[in-house]
This record gives structure tokens, sequence and C-alpha cells, in this order.
């Protein structure tokens, strides 16, 4: 799996209410598979992150789960996945997945989610990495996240070039498409009150 490009998809443990966001699940594991790309992702079966796995499964992608082994039960772990690495904790698990993923892709989902989302950004922001940071914004569901950045940045606690280091769309087809194809920009300084000193 390593010489693939691969995206790594945060998303939730439940589908959500509708079904729009399993079919913007369905769609991105889809295209991970039709575009020839790999997945890595958290490795349960159900909620959004069984839909991706499945579904980029069924269109040929290779699929790395990774789990931790306290959770390994409890979120019902994917037992037809390429690779399944089970890990001891939740620290190693984002460790693993950031290192095996060439970008990544954020669905809706609940606190691991944002959680996740927000460690992947402030390494960007860090210059820890410089992988593509793209968010689903499914039915609107992000936008209150987004206004809430846009607040950080009037506020002065986030700077506004840190908010092109993510791409957001509501295009599961052209969002999974565009990923292997963006060099995001460098992040730029991060200490803000550095120039009132």
């Amino acid at each position: 799996m390593s010489d693939r490009y691969h995206i790594c998809v945060f998303c939730g443990s439940a589908v959500g209410q509708g079904d729009v966001y399993h079919e913007a699940a369905r769609r991105v594991g889809w295209s991970i598979g039709r575009l020839g790309l790999g997945l890595v992702y958290g490795g349960g079966r159900i909620g959004l992150m069984g839909v991706v796995a499945d579904a980029a499964l069924e269109a040929g992608a290779p699929v790395l789960g990774v789990i931790p082994e306290p959770l390994l039960t409890k979120e019902l772990a994917h037992a037809g996945l390429t690779e399944l690495a089970v890990v001891p904790g939740m620290h190693e698990r984002k460790a693993l997945m950031a290192t095996r993923a060439s970008a990544f892709l954020v669905l809706p989902g609940g606190i691991g989610t944002f959680e996740e989302f927000f460690e992947v950004l402030t390494w960007a922001a860090l210059g820890l990495h410089n992988k593509p940071i793209g968010i689903l914004n499914v039915n609107g569901y992000y936008d209150p996240l987004l206004r809430l950045l846009d607040h950080a940045v009037t506020e002065k606690f986030l700077r506004p070039n840190h908010l092109d280091l993510i791409l957001v769309s509501d295009d599961p087809d052209g969002l999974v498409a565009l990923l292997p194809q963006v060099q995001p920009p460098p992040p730029g300084p991060l200490w803000i009150d550095l120039e009132r000193s």
C-alpha cells in the first residue's frame, strides 16, 4: 500500500440523520477506488466509517483501518479490510493514520472527528506536515465550524492564511479528485503577538 496516494478519511461512527450523509460517504469511498487511490481510516465497520470503507473496497481500493485495542470490539472492527492495524491507544492510532496518509478528508462526525481535524490542521499550521486537508461540507454540516474559524481570525487568534490550508466543498467526487492535485501553501508565521513586540 505504501506507493499509492492514500486519503485519510475522518468521519463518524454514526450515520447521521437522513440519507444525505450516507450517500456522501459512499461516494467518497467509491471515488477513492475509482481514481486508483487508497483509503486510510479508523477501522470500524459501523457508521459513516463503515460506509466509506465498504464503498472503497467495492471500488477496488486498498483500505487500511487503524483501531485502538480497547475499541476493537466497541467500534466493531471491520473484518474485510486489506489491512487492519491494531494499536495500543488513540494517540498511536492518529499517529499511524497521519503517517500513512497523503491527504486528509473530513466528513461529518462527532467529537472524535472534530479532534482529528483540529489536530491535523494544527500540525499543518505549525509546518509539521504539508498534506492537503479537505472538509466535505455535506448539507452545510460544517457551516458553524467554518464560522467559528472565521471568528477566530476576526478576533486575531488565528491567521487568515491558516484557513488557506483547508479545502472546503460539498462535492464528494470533486473533492476526492482535487486532493491529489493540490500542494498546500506554506503555513506562514504562526505567532500573531510577535507582530506587536
